[in-house]
């Protein structure tokens, strides 16, 4: 993309944002409606995937910049605590996860969940859109933009990241068990059902 964009550039790149967000927002409300089912973290990891894309595409982009400088009142965002605690429901095992919030500047981790990530991402998204809807292109362009780099850029990158563990974790642990003859469990270290979804139980394989 050239470094001065024309009108044409932002309408083509606020359309491929728009279906990238509304593909996010749709597949995050199933999963958390439990949806998703068995498959619900890798259908995250590919949701979370494509959103980036995009917010690697307004990355790269240049700076929007507003036409009054300013950005229009729009009124308070939609309350997604829903999503957040159904999210969270169906996410237990794998919620909680240590991340670097800068990998250049920190050296100390710091306690990432899931669920709240994925909503920030959400939250964000959403009120781009809204100005989207009310005709406002460049409005959204520079909503998605700013925030992308200054909030749901880091918190997607960290899903996606989290996302990509449980993944590949379970998929090679699946790989190297179907590469061995199955061993017999001694009833002594067998352990009770908790009741909790593994990991497992939410990555197709």
């Amino acid at each position: 993309m050239s470094s001065a964009n024309t009108p044409k550039d932002w309408d083509d790149l606020a359309e491929r944002v728009v279906l990238h967000v509304e593909n996010y927002l749709a597949g995050l409300e199933r999963c958390a409606r439990g949806e998703a089912g068995s498959q619900m973290v890798s259908v995250l990891l590919l949701e979370v995937a494509q959103v980036m894309l995009a917010g690697a595409q307004l990355g790269a982009s240049p700076d929007v910049v507003l036409p009054d400088n300013w950005e229009p009142e729009i009124g308070p965002d939609p309350d997604l605590d829903v999503v957040r605690q159904g999210l969270a429901e169906r996410l237990p095992v794998v919620d909680d996860y240590i991340e670097v919030f800068d990998p250049y500047k920190d050296v100390e981790t710091t306690s990432y969940r899931l669920s709240d990530d994925l909503v920030d991402v959400a939250s964000d998204l959403v009120h781009g859109l809204r100005h989207f809807k009310a005709g406002r292109t460049m409005e959204a362009l520079w909503w998605w933009q700013y925030s992308y780099l200054n909030h749901w850029g880091n918190h997607g990158g960290a899903a996606l990241r989290a996302l990509h563990a449980v993944v590949s974790g379970v998929r090679l642990d699946v790989a190297e068990e179907r590469l061995v003859d199955a061993e017999p469990v001694d009833p002594a270290e067998a352990t009770e059902p908790t009741g909790q979804p593994k990991p497992a139980d939410l990555v197709t394989t």
